[in-house]
């Protein structure tokens, strides 16, 4: 009989965490704890909020009738540490110090980590991340930006693209180690890659590039955001906003609700239709731009995250991409799973966890 493994997994948002517990690949039980924007400004720093956050997995560990020393290991959101290659990493003395120390910044998902690793201290339970949103395999030639100063860097959807790459094979019946995909991971930000045989070669920054999203300003022209800057009406930290959180669809229709943009395009309005019908143009010119960078030698182009449940925004951009490769949609972003597999396989000796070094 095949051996259960019991993982607990959690994924902390802003206001948010999830939680989940599973036994191999199913999940037995869920919860979601949402938290007031008061409790969370009570701490100036994210890692101030690990015992905070702590508290609802440990209520969630006691509804499940569970001993904690009897799970299997505890898997965490990975936060932003430095550049890495894709897979899972054992939480270790070197990731708690990075992201207590928030050295390559703060961002709700650093907790993932440092909730996981107190559990090691206390119970000797494995902690791990899995595919974290810095996950960097970008070949050389992609990091050139066209300023010295400023090299491009891999901050993506890793998580959910890489397992939904992996399922997408699965269900195809096509070979992770050799098959091509560009892939959109469309939701509040939207992240185009170009994965190569199981690696990300080129993929677009999801706070400063590509298309612009329900919330965030994406490209831009870079002379006539300088005099934005320079303008002497914007502090930096109002500058910053404007790119990531009230731009793109925020800026010109005020939402970043694509179900009630969804229902406006669908009820005529003109407004709401230009706008969107833009922000699905810049999705597929990405896409075709991402289809250049592996050569036109791709097997599958897959739409998934929230944005993919949208039949418009699927269809609008479709038409423009589907000569290129047929479409695989995957609408969502099952997180929760992705990280209970990326545990599962270590645990089970299919893939050796990886090892992180500051």
């Amino acid at each position: 009989m095949a051996e259960i493994f019991r993982i607990l997994v959690v994924n902390p948002g802003s206001t948010s965490s999830k939680i989940a517990l599973f036994e191999n690949e199913k999940q037995v039980a869920e919860k979601k704890i949402n938290y007031s924007a008061e409790e969370v400004a009570r701490f100036h720093h994210i890692n101030e909020q690990v015992h905070f956050r702590r508290e609802a997995l440990v209520d969630f560990i006691k509804e499940q009738n569970l001993n904690p020393s009897s799970l299997s290991a505890i898997v965490g959101r990975g936060g932003l540490l430095k550049p890495l290659a894709g897979g899972t990493y054992k939480v270790n003395a070197d990731i708690v110090a990075d992201l207590n120390a928030s050295k390559y910044g703060e961002h709700a998902s650093n907790l993932g980590a440092l909730i996981a690793y107190s559990f090691t201290e206390e119970y000797g339970i494995p902690a791990y991340i899995v595919d974290p949103v810095i996950v960097d395999e970008m070949q050389d030639v992609a990091r050139y930006s066209g300023l010295k100063e400023i090299p491009r860097r891999s901050v993506w959807h890793a998580l959910n693209v890489t397992a939904v790459v992996r399922q997408t094979c699965k269900d195809l019946g096509l070979d992770v180690a050799s098959a091509n995909f560009v892939t959109a991971h469309i939701g509040g930000g939207i992240t185009v890659s170009a994965i190569e045989k199981g690696r990300c070669i080129d993929v677009s920054n999801g706070l400063d590039e590509g298309p612009f999203t329900p919330e965030r300003a994406g490209d831009l022209p870079t002379i006539e955001l300088v005099k934005l800057c320079f303008s002497g009406k914007y502090t930096q930290k109002e500058i910053n906003k404007m790119l990531v959180g009230k731009g793109g669809m925020v800026s010109y229709l005020g939402t970043s609700s694509l179900l009630e943009i969804e229902n406006k395009v669908l009820a005529g309005d003109k407004e709401f239709t230009e706008v969107f019908n833009a922000m699905c143009y810049q999705i597929a010119k990405n896409i075709g731009a991402y289809v250049a960078v592996l050569k036109g030698k791709v097997d599958r182009i897959i739409m998934t995250g929230g944005g993919a449940r949208c039949k418009p925004l699927i269809d609008k951009v479709s038409e423009y991409v589907q000569t290129f490769a047929p479409i695989h949609v995957v609408p969502g972003e099952d997180e929760l799973s992705a990280l209970a597999l990326g545990g599962l396989r270590v645990l089970r000796g299919e893939t050796p966890a990886r090892e992180y070094k500051s």
